[in-house]
């Protein structure tokens, strides 16, 4: 799927694919019928009309009132608020999984909308001439300024990351999908879910084959999982192309300590 130009890649194909590792016998094909379903009733429901305000207000009434989609505030770190398919069974789900459900459904309903990468919380906009219109699928579906935005990333930062212009340009599929996965390794890895991590890692190396960072996560975790042989082989790639990164002595003294173990010695913690 990724293989193909961003713009032909299906993004809520491919997230059901990422979800498939948690729920293997996942019938894909329902849950894109649902989200075509979706998309023909707000069809139906907006007509004719094409300005982005009327379009987002009744994408807005159509999710957000009439389906009842709302963020998971009280459940922002479980997995299921992350996986497209539990997002469209229960209708609760993280700024970029409702995000991704809000874009889906008006890409089938026939409307353009595009992801926005806020550092910290994913919204999305209808591009117009006259000044894009700004929702976040998170809070209801509540219309945001650009003042808005430039507030939202200073309040979750407590103002220690500047705005920049180019922190509402489009996104692309591929980096919607980097993010999603990003997120679920971080929940999997934080809940000590290795064997989960791992498959978010193998997944986010199909984006980005040659992403350092993630090619010495995966030894990392490859070693905590006994796979030592492929441990080294991540963290030695890594050292060779990233031997002036800030952790490379870290890691270095990781792969003595793997090598130690190879050999039976006692020393089989991390340095």
């Amino acid at each position: 799927m990724v293989r193909r130009p961003d713009a032909e890649i299906d993004l809520a194909a491919a997230s059901l694919m990422v979800a498939r590792h948690e729920y293997p016998f996942l019938d894909i094909d329902h849950y894109l019928r649902k989200l075509d379903q979706m998309g023909d009733e707000v069809r139906d429901l907006i007509g004719a009309e094409r300005h982005s305000s009327t379009v987002a207000a009744g994408l807005v009434r159509y999710l957000f009132r009439e389906l009842s989609f709302t963020g998971a505030t009280d459940e922002y770190f479980d997995p299921r608020a992350s996986h497209l398919n539990e997002v469209l069974d229960r209708r609760v789900g993280i700024p970029i999984s409702l995000s991704i459900v809000y874009m889906e459904v008006a890409r089938r309903a026939g409307f353009q909308v595009d992801g926005v990468g806020l550092p910290g919380h994913f919204i999305v906009k209808h591009p117009q001439p006259g000044g894009d219109i700004y929702i976040d699928p998170f809070n209801h579906g509540a219309l945001l300024s650009r003042a808005d935005c430039i507030r939202k990333v200073r309040e979750i930062y407590n103002g220690s990351v500047d705005f920049q212009p180019y922190m509402l340009g489009a996104v692309t599929r591929r980096q919607i999908l980097a993010r999603e996965i990003h997120n679920l390794k971080t929940i999997h890895a934080a809940a000590r879910a290795q064997e989960k991590a791992l498959a978010m890692v193998e997944f986010l190396l199909i984006l980005a084959p040659w992403n350092l960072d993630e090619l010495r996560d995966r030894g990392m975790l490859r070693y905590h999982l006994g796979d030592a042989n492929g441990a080294i082989s991540d963290l030695e790639t890594y050292l060779e192309y990233s031997s002036q990164a800030g952790d490379a002595d870290a890691v270095r003294s990781s792969v003595r300590a793997i090598r130690r173990v190879l050999r039976g010695s006692s020393g089989s913690t991390w340095a």
